[in-house]
């Protein structure tokens, strides 16, 4: 754990560029360093707020004290602006908590062992990875697969050994037949068809095998596909934020199929190439091991030289995956936000920017292909040196009458065989490194813990309705505190109205509550339970919801609906959309609840989708019902309708609601004001209009903005 936050400033006193740095340590001191020097150290204990002034071209950092004096801590040029907020917001925390957080976001993005940079939205470097533990793993992974592979390999190794006989026969009927023109017809013809018998029946047997082999690769592909799958649903919300929807997207699909082909394809030509290998080498030994020294004389050459080009190559294929990772990335957010980029007219910029990061990409991989070309041909052009020489010295042996004819052409065709593993070898570190990239980023997301953990023997206790936050604190960073010590208990069947500034705190109360994120500090509870003693199935069972951005999946009416419950009957479809009152327009459409939405509900009204979405929250008659601005895209005549409705359907439940809309909290029990992540007031609505706190101003702004309008 870092016991110092350090923030580089590049500007000292007199504005002229410096190397500097100002420094936050666990002990609660923050000192100037500038060039090694050591400027000031000053204790907090006095201080009452670091903040930072933006200027023009250039900013400084401030601490000002409880006695109202303000001190410059350095000066920055306008690039360390960021930097410099983050670094008053690490020193902030402390001065209000008295708790020093060393945050990890600050931690520069470099391996620790070797120094280089980590890829974005990873945690582990790919230069550092134990290359032999990933291969294990991912033949661990194999081990269901285990026994159809390795028998589907024997036979392949059979096919091959039946291949191999063919330059044998081929010798022997040169040798005894063809050379001194002598025997009879019968036997060159029972040479020629066990020839052909040897292929045909290798081809066979490659073939059969084949299919099997294909069948249990694609399985093994399935099996990692979904073991990827599995874990991205049970990461957290912080985990996932970390990363864009191309990045997993990527790992989920084509990194796993990358790791497939590698160990199933590549695994099993190795093996066969490796079999035939050892067969040659052995037939060349026994038949002239002179020839066969110079068959194998270029391979330390090339064996150094591909030592030489791993890491090389794998930096570049790495970036080549960054650059592919970026253009997935931004592929599925201008598809997902199609609509927005339409209504903005933006497509010419959109394609502008694809069409940028698809150049890149390009120029990457091209660069990676020209280099490819130029190594791949030279290499192969050392491991056939061998054959020139086999050639060279063999005709001559046979001149002097030291080699028979049928001996060098059996050597000439097994060179094929011994050569053609070699350049599979050549060609091994492209694939190796392209497949290393994909284990590592797979691996990294099975092998990462959620921030969210259950328990092993969970307390799934009968939920009442009754929620209570004991001091709760929470946020997104560390020390970066969205929430503030709040506490609050919700009676069972109450109805609470949560209302505030944009920013206070309302969402997140929300999210702690769906456990989403856990608190920092303090604990969520219902029914007397904390939420990190249930099991999250337990409680979202026990929950509906409706989020302010609504969100519908590709698919009928009815599964919109259903989807809370799964196995739900027609009746409580049709029960629940009146609840939310979307039954009348589903019945107005074409197909009734079968008709076909598209992603998001795109085919439909925003007040439309909303309203299903309220319906897929009721349909698992939950006893806790959140309504995080369900009603914000409803026009005053359809919003009126549902509040009807909802009004009916939130008695004997505990409701949470957060609206802008005041008008639609009125009917609320209690209402709980949030200002700056504090609970700031908190009662009935008419009382709140009575204190003309920070409610009252609230009302006042929107009659005044209604006036307007």
């Amino acid at each position: 754990m870092s016991e110092v936050y350090t923030f580089a400033y590049d500007l000292d006193d007199a504005m002229r560029p410096c190397g500097g740095s100002l420094r936050f340590s666990r002990d609660g001191r923050v000192s100037a360093l500038l060039d090694g020097v050591v400027l000031f150290g000053l204790d907090l204990d006095g201080a009452e707020e670091a903040s930072v002034l933006a200027g023009v071209g250039c900013g400084l950092v401030f601490l000002k004290g409880k006695d109202g004096e303000e001190r410059v801590l350095c000066r920055f040029s306008m690039s360390g602006l960021v930097p410099a907020g983050e670094f008053c917001k690490v020193v902030n925390y402390y001065i209000q908590t008295g708790t020093a957080v060393i945050p990890d976001e600050k931690e520069e993005r470099v391996c620790a062992k070797c120094g280089k940079p980590l890829m974005e939205g990873m945690s582990v470097c790919l230069f550092c990875y134990n290359r032999t533990s990933l291969i294990k793993r991912v033949f661990a992974l194999l081990r269901p697969f285990w026994r159809t592979m390795v028998t589907t390999q024997a036979f392949m190794a059979l096919s091959s050994v039946l291949y191999l006989l063919v330059p044998l026969f081929n010798r022997i009927l040169i040798d005894r037949y063809l050379e001194p023109m002598t025997g009879p017809a019968a036997h060159v013809l029972m040479l020629a068809g066990a020839m052909l018998l040897a292929r045909s029946l290798g081809e066979v047997i490659f073939v059969l095998s084949s299919r099997v082999y294909n069948r249990a690769s694609i399985g093994f592909a399935n099996h990692l596909r979904t073991l990827a799958y599995d874990k991205l649903q049970r990461l957290s919300m912080n985990s996932l934020s970390k990363r864009t929807p191309g990045d997993l997207i990527r790992r989920v699909m084509e990194d796993t199929n990358t790791i497939k082909d590698f160990i199933t394809d590549m695994g099993r030509w190795g093996l066969e190439q490796a079999v035939m290998f050892i067969i040659v080498l052995t037939i060349l030994l026994f038949t002239n091991p002179w020839l066969t020294l110079l068959v194998f004389l270029p391979i330390p050459v090339v064996a150094v030289a591909m030592s030489r080009f791993w890491n090389f190559i794998q930096i570049r294929y790495e970036r080549q995956w960054r650059r592919s990772s970026r253009c997935n990335s931004i592929l599925h957010d201008i598809i997902k936000g199609i609509r927005t980029v339409k209504a903005f007219g933006n497509e010419d910029r959109e394609i502008q920017k694809f069409a940028y990061e698809t150049r890149k990409l390009a120029e990457v991989s091209s660069s990676n292909e020209r280099l490819w070309a130029l190594l791949f041909p030279s290499m192969v052009f050392f491991t056939g040196i061998g054959e020139f020489l086999v050639l060279y010295f063999g005709s001559d042996s046979i001149l002097k009458g030291g080699l028979s004819v049928g001996v060098l052409v059996q050597f000439t065709m097994y060179i094929t065989y011994v050569y053609a593993p070699l350049r599979w070898l050549v060609s091994f570190p492209r694939w190796l490194a392209d497949a290393m990239t994909s284990m590592v980023k797979v691996f990294e997301i099975l092998d990462e813990e959620p921030d969210i953990q259950g328990k092993e023997e969970p307390e799934d206790v009968p939920l009442t309705g009754g929620v209570r936050f004991d001091g709760v604190s929470f946020g997104y960073k560390s020390y970066e505190p969205v929430l503030k010590d709040v506490s609050l208990e919700i009676r069972p069947g109450e109805m609470i109205g949560v209302v505030g500034k944009s920013g206070a705190g309302k969402s997140t109360l929300i999210n702690l509550l769906m456990r989403l994120y856990d608190p920092n500090a303090g604990s969520v509870r219902i029914s007397g339970a904390d939420l990190r003693d249930m099991s999250p199935r337990h409680l979202h069972e026990n929950v509906g919801v409706v989020f302010q951005d609504t969100f519908l999946f590709a698919g009928t009416v009815y599964d919109n609906i259903a989807y809370a419950k799964p196995g739900a009957s027609a009746e409580e479809v049709i029960m629940a959309a009146k609840a939310g009152g979307a039954h009348d327009f589903i019945i107005a459409m074409p197909d009734g609840y079968n008709t076909f939405i598209g992603e998001n509900g795109h085919t439909i009204s925003g007040g439309e989708r909303q309203r299903l979405a309220i319906a897929r929250a009721v349909i698992k008659d939950p006893p806790i019902l959140i309504f995080d601005e369900a009603t914000s895209s409803l026009d005053v005549e359809t919003e009126a309708a549902i509040q009807d409705s909802l009004q009916k359907l939130t008695k004997g439940r505990t409701t949470i609601a957060i609206a802008h809309r005041l008008s639609t909290l009125r009917a609320a029990d209690r209402l709980i004001v949030l200002d700056k992540g504090r609970i700031a007031e908190m009662g009935t609505h008419v009382e709140l209009l009575k204190r003309k706190g920070i409610y009252y101003n609230l009302v006042i702004a929107q009659r005044q903005t209604g006036k307007r309008a």
